[in-house]
């Protein structure tokens, strides 16, 4: 199965990255699949079934990639590295099952969503067979590992919370907007940089300094989504544009309409108000938003973040792995212009 997905897998999508450390990734990677796909098994038929749904999907794996990245600013081939980049994907996979059900998605990654294939029910509980399993890994990795994980899960929880209460007196829906992606999409991606950093033995510092990165580096993640979903052509993103405006769903274009003064944004505002049902409304809105100030106000806070990130970086030792992460950090930003 590693020689299979081997040769599945021939390109990490970092830009320029060394050719060696590329080929020690793409390695690593296809461990990290093989134990994913292991960690899932059990002794129960459905359950296996629903585990694999989303794990057989594929994605990014953003979060792996980054905790071997970051693994090698110590010793990559420590125990627990391969274990704990599967931990950070389990546990986004979970979330992932759990978020389909309190949004009531009827697709995850262009299959069927859990819930709407099986049930709410069967969808929760199987978010929660994943989170078991991250817990077994994390078991053999040590009680540091397990405190970040404690950590992390938290804020996951909150970021949940924070968003399904609403902004707080004192903040504006911005702030709020911008706290819960902190929580529920840069936490998890900054764990994932510190627990490569953490089993690989690296200096404090530098794991301090890979947590910060992972931090804002994940707010431009999602950010970055909420921009794509104005902004590109589905051919070009592979996702269909307006998905937020149809579910009205809050995003930080949309945000900064909502809290513009200008009469000029009235109507805009009323429209985004509620999910768009109309087809020809939801076109005619994209062509506004693409020619409207908040597309480019939001790039230039994305791109804020992602220099506050490659700041981050510049105690690193120079060298392949930091060139690497320079590159993921562009390619990530890229994703809006």
């Amino acid at each position: 199965r590693l020689r299979l997905l081997l040769t599945l897998m021939t390109k990490i999508g970092i830009p320029d990255i060394d050719p060696a450390l590329e080929q020690e990734l793409l390695a690593s990677m296809a461990e990290v699949e093989v134990l994913l796909r292991d960690s899932i098994e059990g002794k129960y038929p459905l359950v296996i079934e629903t585990s694999r749904h989303l794990v057989d999907a594929g994605g990014k794996r953003l979060r792996p990639l980054l905790t071997l990245i970051a693994s090698h600013f110590g010793d990559p081939k420590a125990k627990g590295i391969i274990e704990a980049a599967v931990v950070c994907e389990l546990t986004h996979l979970g979330t992932l099952y759990h978020d389909d059900v309190m949004d009531e998605a009827p697709l995850r990654r262009g299959v069927e969503s859990a819930n709407n294939r099986w049930n709410n029910t069967v969808a929760i509980l199987t978010g929660d067979y994943l989170f078991a399993k991250t817990s077994q890994l994390l078991a053999d990795l040590g009680p540091e590992a397990v405190r970040l994980q404690a950590f992390t899960f938290e804020r996951l929880v909150i970021g949940q919370i924070t968003e399904t209460q609403g902004s707080s007196e004192g903040k504006t829906q911005l702030e709020h907007y911008l706290n819960v992606v902190a929580d529920k999409t840069a936490s998890l991606i900054s764990a994932s940089a510190r627990y490569g950093a953490m089993i690989s033995g690296a200096d404090v510092k530098i794991m301090d300094a890979l947590t910060k990165f992972g931090e804002e580096i994940g707010t431009v993640f999602q950010l970055a989504d909420d921009i794509i979903d104005i902004a590109s052509d589905s051919k070009e993103s592979g996702k269909t544009p307006g998905t937020d405006l149809r579910e009205g769903v809050p995003t930080l274009v949309t945000l900064f309409i909502l809290e513009s003064s200008d009469p000029a944004d009235a109507e805009l505002k009323k429209i985004l108000s509620a999910p768009i049902t109309d087809e020809a409304v939801v076109a005619q809105t994209i062509l506004k938003l693409r020619s409207h100030s908040a597309l480019t106000k939001s790039r230039e806070l994305v791109a804020g973040y992602g220099k506050s990130a490659q700041k981050h970086l510049e105690i690193l030792p120079e060298g392949p792995a930091k060139a690497a992460l320079v590159g993921l950090s562009q390619a990530v930003i890229s994703r809006t212009s």
